[in-house]
Order: C-alpha cells, then sequence, then structure tokens
C-alpha cells in the first residue's frame, strides 16, 4: 500500500527528493513517517507529518536539513533532503498509521513501503 522512490547516489552536500505514494490509505486521515536504517543499525526515525496537514516533526540529526511534505490529492508524501552528510546513508523506508496522533517508534506503524536506498558519498 506504500510505494516509496527516489532513492540514489549523491555527493556530501548534495540533495535528494523520496516521495511515498500511498495506495488504499487515505493520507488525510493518516500520519506518514520516514524511518532510516544504515548497516548495523536500527531503524530510526527521521520524520513524520499528518496527512491533513501541519507541521511535520523530525528527528534531531535531519532537523533544518530535511523537509516533510504532503499532497492528499495524489495521496503522496515528499521528503526533501538537503546538505546530505554520509551518515545519512540508509535504506529509507515510508511508514504510515490511520489516526492523528505522530508517533516517533517504529512499532506504532502499521503500513510500511519497501525501502528505497539513499547513498552519501564524502
Amino acid at each position: 500500500q506504500l510505494q516509496a522512490s527516489g532513492g540514489g547516489l549523491v555527493q556530501a552536500g548534495g540533495s535528494l527528493s523520496l516521495s511515498c505514494v500511498a495506495s488504499g490509505l487515505p493520507l488525510s486521515s493518516s500520519v506518514m513517517a520516514w524511518f532510516r536504517q544504515a548497516p548495523g543499525r536500527q531503524r530510526e526515525f527521521v520524520g513524520a507529518i499528518r496527512g491533513s496537514g501541519g507541521n511535520a516533526f523530525y528527528a534531531d540529526s535531519v532537523k533544518g536539513r530535511f523537509t516533510l511534505s504532503g499532497d492528499s490529492a495524489d495521496n503522496t508524501v515528499y521528503l526533501r533532503m538537503n546538505g546530505l552528510r554520509p551518515e545519512d546513508t540508509a535504506v529509507y523506508y515510508c511508514a504510515a498509521r490511520r489516526g492523528p496522533v505522530i508517533h516517533y517508534t517504529r512499532y506504532s506503524y502499521n503500513y510500511w513501503g519497501q525501502g528505497t536506498q539513499v547513498t552519501v558519498s564524502s
């Protein structure tokens, strides 16, 4: 039900945009989030936004560099990543949960996309 795309290889300081299309899940009544998982590490929260609009919430490690936005007409959430660093290298997953409450833990999300690789070279 979630299809993520947009990953790739970029040099440090560069930018990438990820998108996540939700099928069969109304964005307007859901929370959409991005997590990432680097090799040998736990899956960690990146950011989340209510599909109905409002502020997005970010992990401290990406605050000021990453921006979440949503398009309820297309049922799509975008993650714009600027100022990328080698430590941002990971597989990025979009996730969703029904309802308005934003959660920061992976276990609170019921729906997951397949993941897209982001690699930042130094």
